[in-house]
């Protein structure tokens, strides 16, 4: 089943497991008979907070993410943590009047027990979720369409094992040879168990885009190494899922992450490298300091937007379409420091120290870092994040990754407003430049943490305060 569709049935069964839980639990502590109360305690409204709590704290934890292909016993134990958790906290912000009042009423035993509930009740309903997509996959039904790059016995050997194992989702539509084509071969259509040698690695991208392809398996011989950091990077930019032979391992050591389903030990590269919790911070944080700088400093973004107008003719926002994550192409607003068509004789050209289009105001908006503002709008809207990447033309995307290996992977986090690159360098002016702050940019999606995240706005500020900005 799609995702979209995933997530609606895990709400749906979420809904009614949870709440079953409450009622259940609400039976045993008001109307047993065991604890007596003055007043008989309210029943929906109670039971709606719950509901609620509970859904943003799965959401927070990553638990309404799609788990296709996982392991279940790993969504069990993280569903199990998350609940322990949760009950901890409600523990202490809910039931703590009734344990302090009357510490002998057996109302420990019951939070336990509303624990062992909830954790019975919404399990069961995610075990039959994925029993179902189970079936459905070994049916055929909801597959992933797969790409096996080699052309060997040892990609012969991981199609066998994909198709042993129909509950995996891969449907493997094709092969993709190592290396460039050779003509000789391709007078004659190759195919193995039916599925067809559909082109060459050279031709990964096209052919991802060409087949609809969610997933890339990899099985090279040892003398075809050498080609996994190519295939690597034609993935990266794709929404593709890119997995391998287990012997592999050491090319990828600190990119990969290896799990073993149906016994098939697989190695997932380039897997998100934040927890789930992890990401839902960084995404509350995104959200909440940008509408505070925004909505907090909106008398004086006003002010300089009448100052920009009134300078020079045209907008006062700049828009330009730049890439984002996985790929897809967004509008970045910024206020324009530049004069209107800065660029039409020119074409697409870096900016430069004491560049002749920027007009005097403009020169001291980008000193101050003023013009990146309206950016928060973006980071509103989900196309950027405050730490990551800065985003760039498609232009300059295609023309860099044709010059500089992995320079896409860069495409497999949200861009940002601020990142380690531009604290610990200088605006791009060269592609020298581009290849010193593509290590930091490297670096930081091999270590993306919340504190790392902290660290880096810690140093944006600072040079922001020491007035350190590109003129």
């Amino acid at each position: 089943m799609s995702k979209r569709i995933e997530r609606i049935l895990l709400f749906v069964l979420d809904f009614f497991t949870i709440n079953l839980a409450y009622v259940v639990y609400y039976l045993l502590r008001v109307r047993s008979g065991w604890i007596t109360y003055p007043i008989e305690p309210e029943f929906f409204m109670p039971m709606l907070v719950i509901y609620a709590y509970w859904v943003l704290l799965f959401a927070f934890f990553g638990l309404h993410r799609s788990w296709y292909a996982q392991s279940r016993l790993d969504e069990l134990v993280t569903f199990f943590r998350t609940t322990a958790a949760g009950v901890l906290v409600l523990f202490f912000l809910i039931f703590i009047d009734d344990v302090s009042t009357s510490p002998q009423s057996g109302t420990r035993v019951l939070i336990v027990a509303y624990w062992l509930l909830l954790f019975g009740f919404v399990s069961m309903g995610r075990l039959i979720i994925r029993a179902v997509q189970k079936q459905l996959l070994q049916a055929g039904i909801g597959s992933r369409n797969t790409l096996i790059v080699g052309w060997s016995a040892k990609a012969r050997e991981l199609c066998d094992m994909v198709l042993k194992y129909p509950a995996l989702g891969y449907k493997v539509v094709g092969f993709v040879e190592a290396g460039k084509a050779k003509g000789a071969k391709r007078q004659r259509r190759l195919e193995y168990r039916t599925i067809p040698l559909v082109g060459s690695s050279d031709h990964l991208s096209s052919l991802i885009e060409k087949h609809s392809v969610r997933e890339v398996l990899v099985g090279l011989d040892s003398y075809e190494h050498d080609k996994l950091i190519y295939i690597i990077n034609e993935c990266t930019g794709y929404e593709v899922g890119l997995k391998m032979m287990a012997d592999l391992y050491d090319i990828v050591s600190g990119q990969a992450r290896i799990s073993s389903i149906y016994g098939a030990p697989l190695i997932e590269v380039m897997p998100e490298i934040m927890k789930p919790w992890e990401e839902s911070l960084k995404r509350i944080a995104d959200v909440v300091v940008s509408m505070l700088i925004l909505v907090v400093g909106l008398p004086f973004w006003l002010t300089v937007a009448a100052i920009i107008r009134l300078s020079s003719p045209g907008p006062v926002l700049y828009k330009q379409e730049r890439v984002g994550k996985n790929g897809k192409n967004f509008k970045m607003f910024k206020f324009r420091s530049m004069y209107t068509d800065a660029e039409k004789k020119s074409g697409p050209v870096w900016a430069s120290k004491r560049d002749p289009r920027v007009t005097s105001v403009g020169k001291i908006i980008r000193s101050l870092h003023i013009d990146e503002v309206p950016q928060f709008i973006n980071v509103l809207r989900g196309d950027m994040s405050l730490v990551g990447p800065r985003p760039e033309r498609a232009f300059f995307v295609e023309k860099l990754a044709a010059e500089l290996p992995l320079y896409k992977r860069r495409l497999k986090v949200r861009p940002g407003i601020t990142g380690w690159a531009q604290v610990k360098h200088k605006y791009d002016e060269s592609i020298e430049d581009v290849k010193v702050k593509l290590k930091y940019d490297l670096f930081y999606i091999e270590n993306m943490s919340w504190r790392m995240d902290l660290k880096i706005l810690f140093n944006t500020f600072y040079v922001m305060l020491m007035g350190k900005g590109h003129t």
